[in-house]
Parts: C-alpha cells; sequence; structure tokens
C-alpha cells in the first residue's frame, strides 16, 4: 500500500488476525479507525453495515469476499460502519489490517 493509493489516510498500525474455517467474528464498529483490510492466505468473508443517519445508503449491508486465490485485493472501511467476518477456508486465514491510527480500547 502506497501513501498515493486511493483509501491511504495516514499510518497509525498494521496487525494480523487469524480466522479458523467456518468461524465468525464480529460485529465492531470504530468511531474513528480506517481500517485497510488485505487477506494474504485464505478466504474471508467480510459483512458490512452501514446504521449512519444521513445517509443514503442506511440500514445498507454489503458483502466483500477477499480470498488469495482471486489475487490481491484491500478492502478499506470508513469509520462508523459496522463489521464483521467469516473464514471460508478450509484452513485457518489470515487477515492484515493497516489502519490509520493506533488501536485504543475505548475506541
Amino acid at each position: 500500500m502506497k501513501k498515493s493509493d486511493h483509501g491511504y489516510s495516514g499510518f497509525g498500525e498494521a496487525y494480523f488476525s487469524t480466522i479458523e474455517p467456518k468461524a465468525i467474528k464480529g460485529w465492531k464498529r470504530h468511531t474513528q479507525m480506517v481500517l485497510n483490510l488485505v487477506v494474504p492466505i485464505g478466504s474471508v468473508r467480510f459483512i458490512l453495515y452501514d446504521d449512519r443517519e444521513n445517509q443514503n445508503n442506511i440500514n445498507h449491508f454489503q458483502e466483500v469476499i477477499l480470498s488469495i486465490a482471486d489475487g490481491y485485493a484491500r478492502l478499506t472501511i470508513p469509520p462508523m460502519i459496522w463489521v464483521g467476518f467469516q473464514g471460508l477456508a478450509r484452513q485457518t486465514s489470515l487477515v492484515l489490517n493497516i489502519a490509520n491510527i493506533e488501536h485504543s480500547p475505548d475506541e
């Protein structure tokens, strides 16, 4: 990821998360953090939910699947969007988040 890439909004930290086959993690909503998610190993289904008022897409769900089999792709999730995800591969999948701010338990 380059700072000239669309969706880049600064660097705070990068971290990995694993998810087992068929396991589900969620729901999580960050109030300030921009997530830039990449799946370098496996396949993961992300479900996004937008409940922000004053938005054209309020109560809108979106599904995005990132898989190494489809090549590298990045999913950018702005603040205030709910996200949950599920492992789709037969083995443990790996998710990389390149976030614009450092993680805070209060965030």
